[in-house]
This record gives structure tokens, sequence and C-alpha cells, in this order.
């Protein structure tokens, strides 16, 4: 195990299933730097997104903690000031510690200002925040005071150059430091036209279980993803350029992925690969294995006591997730047979209802409370078109896999209580359409308004969507 503190780069999108890169060879999108980063480190082809929505995943990612112990079941409620977190555990340990982009674990105010102090959860030393924001073009973070600072071009570009300038100002201190973009998470189709027009919808290829896709849709999901690459590209470069390329410990994912018309069914919330399967790549020079592979089923609860693990810091002991250094590091040691996936309490008013499940390296399982739902065998059928839950021949396999998922329940104490039950016990308000209520401010939403007018114009500007 290494002993040195690295510096750690973790960047990670938002809703971007695992399938859709280059390099998985799925899906017909063009992603060369992230293809080349794959294969200079380690890459999990079974990283798993426990909670496949936006906030409670975030909370579990950086907490290292279940969401019926964070108590973040659905979007838009605050994370409690007094749980660990990974900045928490490294600014102990003696890192710098930033974040940049997309928050989305402060108030039902989406566009709320996150002052210096406890709510940041441990990043102090830098920020450049929204807590949530999908306007590409017309976007904003906050910085230390409650004036927003307005972004001019695509906002992953403008985010990419805050944490290059960052890196630039990297001293001495080992640091820590998250960027969270926006895309692919919709509008689909704010992105520069340079990349969109490297997809043409009316031939594009899509994946064998979709239903009535709407290619273009899914053409403009890709080129945010190229757009994403692109970017990903600058920051490596940036890296190498100030050298700090050789100790820095640097991981690609995302929150939770997208259905994208997989299975009849849009947007995440659902237990099938497109919506719980994420990326994960990783790579530290001459400590992570160049084109190491990794199939044991990752969750992503299990994120920051890996990396705590790696930089030799404290693991709270209220963190439930296991630190998995060796699958980083390709050593022997044990690998996780199996990960849980759960959705407690709806998003939406079209989202399903509550439901339970577990992935181990080959099957994916999930039960609503009082009726299984799916049971696929990814193996054999990896885009999940047989579903084996009424298969006579596979009630063995399907006891086993109830098996796993109670041991599951059982170990994070979860009886499997109703979303009512649940919005009840976590004191989670509600509106009349059944999930949590979300609100911005009025000024906020003018300015957007006001600059959406010129988004066309804006997002033909070669000086906003530049390729230098």
């Amino acid at each position: 195990m290494p002993t040195n503190k690295p510096n750690i780069l973790f960047i990670f999108a938002d809703q971007l299933r695992g399938s859709s890169l280059g390099h998985v060879g799925e899906e017909p999108v063009i992603t060369p730097n992230l293809d080349a980063f794959a294969r200079q480190g380690v890459r999990f082809t079974r990283a798993i997104a426990n909670t496949p929505l936006c906030c409670p995943m975030r909370a579990s990612l950086l907490t290292g903690t279940h969401p019926l112990t964070h108590g973040i079941l659905c979007n838009d409620i605050p994370l409690r000031e007094d749980l660990p977190t990974i900045a928490k555990s490294l600014k102990a340990g003696g890192y710098k510690t930033g974040y940049i982009g997309k928050w989305h674990l402060d108030l039902p105010d989406r566009t709320c200002f996150i002052p210096p102090g406890p709510r940041r959860q441990g990043f102090d030393d830098f920020w450049a925040v929204h807590n949530c924001n999908h306007h590409y073009y017309e976007s904003y973070y906050y910085r230390d005071t409650p004036e927003p600072i307005w972004n001019e071009g695509y906002e992953p570009t403008e985010q990419t150059d805050i944490a290059i300038n960052y890196l630039r100002g990297a001293g001495s201190d080992p640091f820590c430091l998250f960027l969270s973009w926006g895309p692919p998470h919709c509008p689909y189709g704010h992105v520069p036209s340079r990349f969109k027009d490297m997809y043409f919808p009316d031939t594009l290829a899509v994946r064998p279980n979709t239903v009535n896709p709407d290619r273009r849709i899914i053409a403009n999901y890709y080129a945010h993803i190229t757009a994403l690459d692109w970017n990903y590209g600058r920051l490596m470069s940036a890296l190498d350029e100030f050298g700090l390329a050789e100790n820095t410990l640097v991981v690609f994912t995302s929150d939770h992925g997208d259905m994208l018309f997989s299975q009849d069914r849009g947007w995440k919330c659902k237990p099938w690969r497109e919506s719980v399967n994420v990326p994960f790549i990783a790579r530290w020079p001459g400590q992570i294995p160049a084109g190491h592979v990794e199939t044991a089923p990752f969750g992503l609860v299990n994120v920051t006591p890996t990396l705590l693990s790696l930089c030799s810091a404290d693991i709270p002991n209220e963190m439930e997730g296991i630190a998995y250094p060796q699958m980083l590091l390709g050593e022997n040691g044990p690998r996780p047979q199996s990960t849980p996936i759960s959705y407690y309490v709806r998003a939406t008013k079209k989202s399903v209802s509550e439901w339970r499940g577990v992935v181990t390296e080959r099957y994916t399982y999930a039960r609503y409370k009082n009726e299984p739902w799916i049971l696929y065998d990814d193996i054999s059928d990896p885009y999940q078109m047989n579903n084996l839950i009424s298969d006579s021949a596979s009630d063995g396999l399907r006891s086993e896999m109830e098996k796993e998922l109670g041991n599951w329940l059982s170990s994070m104490d979860d009886s499997f209580q109703t979303e009512d039950e649940l919005a009840e016990r976590f004191g989670i308000e509600r509106n009349e359409s059944g999930f949590a209520p979300y609100s911005f401010q009025p000024e906020i939403i003018e300015e957007i308004n006001r600059r959406a007018e010129t988004r066309e114009e804006r997002m033909r500007d070669p000086k906003l969507n530049r390729l230098d």
C-alpha cells in the first residue's frame, strides 16, 4: 500500500451511464481522451450507483454512508452537518480541499448561496459552486459572497477553466479537488454546435433494448459527452504542464446513469443497467497498473473510504462503505460479492414507486415491497432483454438473490418501509404530486431568462465554444 499522500482530482458527470463511452464498445460515442485515460489506469465495469438519483447518491458518495443513515432519500434535501465526509477527513490529514460545479446538497432553493462554513461539508479552501442549475448557457456560480458570477459560454468549459487555474496555483500541500459537471443531464440540446455536428441522428445506431427512441435526443446526449471528453483532455494536459500528473490520483465517474429510451424508459431512478451502471476510471502513475479492468460490483458508497485509504487518511467509524484500495491498485485482496441498489422516495410524479435490489458480478435483481420485479443474467444478456423473474428454471437463482438482498436490507436496517412511511419518519416535506418541493430565487430566474433570449446566437459563437 502506498504511504505518500497523492493529490486527488475527482471529476464526475451528472447522468452519464457507464455504456456511453467509446472504449466500452456498446455505443457510438466519441471519447478519445477518456478512452486513452482508461488505457492508462484501472476501469471498473461494474461500478454501481447504489441509489440512482442525484442527491441521495451524491450524499452517499461524499459521506460513505447509505441514505437511511444520511437521511437524503430524494432530491432537494440539505445534507446534515454532523456527518463525516471525504473533505473533512482529508483536511484533518493535511489536504487542501476544493469544489467546483454542481452541489445539490443544500436547501430546496436550488439557486441558494452556500456561505463559508459547515454547509460546505469540509470543502473550505476553494469554492466555485451552484446548488443546482441545468441551464448550460445561462449558468453561474458563487464564491465566498452571495453575488452570483455568470458564465458566458458552455458551462463545463467555464468550470474546466476554473479547475485548470486551481491546478496552476496548487502549492506544495496535497489537494483534493472535486469537479462536478452538469451534462449530459438534460437539457440535451444545450451543447456547442461543433459537437452536435459530430453526430448524425438519422443514421445513429441505438442500443438494441431501446423502444421508440428519439435519435436526436440521443445524439445530443452523445454530443454533451464528447464535449466533456474534450474538456477532460484539457485537464489531463494541465496536469502534465504543471508537473502534477505523477502524484495525482485522478478519478472519473458519474452520480447515476440515464435510461434514454432503453426498456421504454427515460431518466434515472430505475434498477436497469443504463440507470445504475456508471463509469469509474482511475489513474495514478506508478501505483495503478495501466489497462487494468475490475469486474466486481463496486458501489459508489465505497468511494470515499477507498480514497481515504489510498491517501493514508483516517476512515471515520460512521462510514458504512468499505475501503477497497486493492481494486484500484490491482492487488490481491477481497472484492465485493454484491452491492445494494435502492429507490426510496419519488423524485417526480412520473417516477416508479419505491424498490430495493442487489447487483452481483453477474446478476441484477430488484423487487417492489410485495412483488419481485426484475432478474437478469447480465453476462449472457448484457442488454437485459430477458427478464428471468417469472422463469421457473430460475427459481433457485431468484432465491439466492433474494437472500443476498435480505442480507443487505438487514445490514442497512432497512425494513422496506413505503415512501409515505419514510417521508413521515424523516420529516420529508412533499407537495401535492408526492415529491419534495424545490424553489428558485426570482432574480436568478429573471437573469436566466434574459440570457436565454440570446442562447442560440451564443451557442454558435466560436469564442464561447472554442476548441483550443
